[in-house]
């Protein structure tokens, strides 16, 4: 089984505008989950925040409480004690679809590992085929750094071009760019708030 871990931090995405700024992570994080739940994938949400925990469980998602200490400790806290294939997807993803999922799954089924990287040189998603290969290397040039770890432990690395995992939600510009590619949470609000 593939068990997709989704870390959310409350009071993110602080370059996006203060107005809508909550909504807009809200909306982007429903629609990771619902993608994640509609490819079949056990599905863990990592979060200390009230509000994504009720967006979590109507949608069936298992809750893990995020122990604190940033995105890394929240990963590694979502991945504890899983088997088996684990996909680690960002929350601010709005145009994921399951078919990302099955293409960012298809390496580690077959024992290797797996990047999308974003276009900072940050990590938006990686596919593990178990738990074990993580560490919490998140930060500037973190792809760069999980794909030397990857390589240092022997497993090979499929570096990832999947438009819709590479298309991160960051700033009112990275909204505009979306258009009507978005899930259909985050295209609802961007309708009200246009």
């Amino acid at each position: 089984m593939t068990t997709v871990v989704v870390p959310f931090r409350s009071g993110g995405k602080t370059r996006l505008p203060e107005e809508i700024r909550v909504e807009v992570a809200l909306a982007m994080l429903g629609d990771v989950l619902e993608a994640c739940v509609e490819h079949g994938c056990d599905v863990r949400l990592v979060t200390d925040d009230g509000a994504a925990s009720l967006v979590a469980d109507g949608l069936g998602v298992e809750l893990v409480d995020d122990p604190g200490g940033g995105q890394g400790a929240a990963v590694a806290a979502g991945l504890r004690g899983l088997d088996g294939v684990c996909l680690v997807v960002n929350a601010d993803l709005p145009r994921i679809r399951p078919s990302d999922l099955t293409a960012l799954a298809y390496a580690p089924h077959a024992g290797a590992a797996a990047i999308v990287p974003a276009a900072d040189g940050t990590t938006n998603a990686l596919g593990l085929p178990h738990a074990e290969v993580f560490q919490p290397l998140y930060g500037p040039e973190s792809a760069a750094q999980f794909r030397a770890h990857v390589i240092a432990l022997g497993v090979f690395l499929h570096d990832l071009d999947l438009p819709n995992l590479r298309a991160d939600v960051d700033t009112a510009d990275d909204l505009k760019r979306m258009g009507s590619g978005g899930g259909r949470r985050t295209r609802a609000l961007m309708q009200v708030v246009a």
